[in-house]
């Protein structure tokens, strides 16, 4: 796909796009990977296969957006609202989302493989099924999460909030670092 106008902005890869209205816009299968959407509205927005490889989302709002299936691998999303977005089978291998919100989110099937949530917000994400292994997870907060059958093996748990999170068959391993007593047998975790 090659550049296309929305709501009077060029998306193509390497846009300049900081601060851009684009909420509730229709972005299916768009590439917008290196561009720079730092600070942009993305609220609702149909984002949905999309191509942001490398993107700059840092202080964007994606609230309640489609992102299913988008590749957002080396993505930089930290401080970003995600929160009640769609993220099911998106791929986020090695994107940074420190202190990004992501309440609500629903995450099943996603590859979060060694991405940095360091002190993001997953209160009540769906994270079933999601490839969470190598991953930076220290002070996060997985309140109310869902974590079923997620892969957790080499994971940085130190510090997060999993009080109330269901770990039912999620996977780890002997290099898994948990919270200073948290007991993750007892939280239905498997070992591998």
């Amino acid at each position: 796909m090659g550049a296309v106008e929305v709501n009077g902005y060029t998306i193509e890869p390497g846009a300049s796009l900081s601060g851009a209205n684009l909420s509730d816009a229709n972005l299916r299968g768009v590439n917008l990977n290196d561009a720079d959407l730092s600070g942009a509205d993305l609220s609702g927005a149909d984002l949905s296969g999309a191509y942001l490889c490398g993107t700059n989302l840092r202080g964007a709002n994606l609230g309640v957006a489609n992102l299913s299936k988008a590749i957002l691998q080396e993505a930089l999303l930290s401080d970003a609202n995600l929160s009640g977005a769609n993220l099911r089978g998106a791929n986020l291998g090695v994107a940074i989302l420190v202190q990004a919100d992501l309440s609500g989110a629903d995450l099943q099937g996603t590859d979060l493989q060694g991405v940095n949530l360091e002190r993001a917000d997953l209160t009540g994400a769906d994270l079933k099924r999601a490839n969470v292994s190598r991953a930076k997870l220290r002070r996060a907060n997985f309140t109310g999460a869902d974590l079923t059958m997620a892969n957790l093996l080499g994971s940085d748990l130190r510090m997060a909030n999993l009080l109330t999170a269901d770990l039912s068959e999620a996977t780890a391993n002997e290099i898994t670092d948990w919270p200073k007593g948290f007991n993750p047998v007892a939280a239905g975790v498997a070992f591998k």
